[in-house]
């Protein structure tokens, strides 16, 4: 069997720094470090900072006074940043800059007048919180579909902007919607989309053109992993979401000669060797790794932590 592995894939420089900031938080303040909400969307990830003293809670109130806090990297409205400061709690935001950016998007485009589209899945916990970050009303479409239900005159100034777990391609054909149904729509650049998730999706789209069956690594709370999935099944290959080695079954790949692997933006490279070593145990493997971009992003900690810049790891060798 061949396994190709996707490039890039896994972690992204926002995860990246996400996880940084809660290690260095518990090893500079000791346990524990309460987190609202997952850091990121990987039960791996998560377990592993529960292990070494962090606490993850869904709501500020099951934080004790006093505790440090850390937002997640999906970010949160503005409302949680006002609770945690009424009630003085340390707090550290791993927001990732790219969601950080959205937020100032579409407060600019707020207070311009123009009423804000918000392209993104409903209960996202970045969705929430972006909603919650813009000081008007936020009108939610996830689909072409829902662009024709959105109760607004046809002259209405319109902005837009996204969810960062979605792709250029994603995204295209709902702002073609926009654009044809409203006569003044303006949106972010298309290179202000998160360069992450536009680099996985076309790193699959490549994949699959060669491989009998994708397995992509991440959590199933994961949009952009399950995402990459999905594009697997658009491009007519049987397309498998898998947490890690544990996971595999054999059926899936008991024909395929050749199998992509790839890894959603939270899934650490150790999953992805896992399922490597799992398809070792079924026969012999040979591995490479396909051409692609190279990511060098970094994205600095806060200051409250240390002013260097969080590295992007080094992939391990399969």
């Amino acid at each position: 069997m061949q396994v190709i592995l996707a490039q890039p894939r896994g972690f992204c420089a926002g995860v990246v720094r996400a996880v940084e900031i809660v290690d260095r938080a518990l090893a500079q303040n000791g346990a524990p470090v309460y987190v609202r909400h997952e850091i990121v969307h990987n039960r791996h990830v998560v377990d592993t900072l529960k292990a070494k003293g962090a606490v993850f809670v869904e709501e500020l109130s099951e934080i004790p006074d006093g505790a440090l806090t850390v937002f997640s990297a999906h970010g949160v409205s503005r409302s949680i940043e006002d609770e945690a400061e009424r009630r003085s709690l340390p707090v550290i935001d791993a927001t990732c800059p790219l969601v950080t950016k959205v937020h100032i998007q579409g407060r600019r485009y707020a207070a311009r007048g123009r009423t804000i589209i918000l392209i993104g899945h409903a209960g996202h916990p970045e969705v929430d919180g972006t909603i919650g970050q813009v000081d008007a009303p936020v009108h939610l479409v996830s689909k072409i579909e829902d662009v024709a239900q959105l109760a607004l005159p046809l002259d209405t100034p319109i902005a837009y902007v996204t969810q960062t777990t979605l792709s250029v391609d994603d995204t295209r054909h709902i702002i073609v919607a926009l654009q044809a149904r409203f006569s003044d729509v303006v949106g972010p650049d298309v290179s202000d989309i998160c360069y992450a998730t536009q680099n996985r999706q076309s790193s699959v789209r490549d994949l699959c053109k060669t491989v009998d069956v994708l397995l992509v690594v991440g959590s199933p709370n994961s949009s952009n992993s399950n995402r990459l999935r999905e594009i697997g099944d658009e491009e007519g290959v049987p397309s498998y979401l898998i947490a890690d080695g544990d996971g595999l079954d054999p059926a899936w790949v008991a024909d395929a000669q050749i199998v992509g692997l790839t890894a959603g933006a939270s899934a650490p490279e150790e999953l992805v060797l896992s399922v490597v070593a799992a398809l070792r145990t079924l026969g012999d493997v040979e591995v490479t790794t396909m051409p692609g971009i190279k990511e060098h992003q970094e994205f600095r900690l806060p200051p409250q932590l240390d002013r260097r810049p969080a590295v992007m790891p080094v992939a391990a060798s399969a």
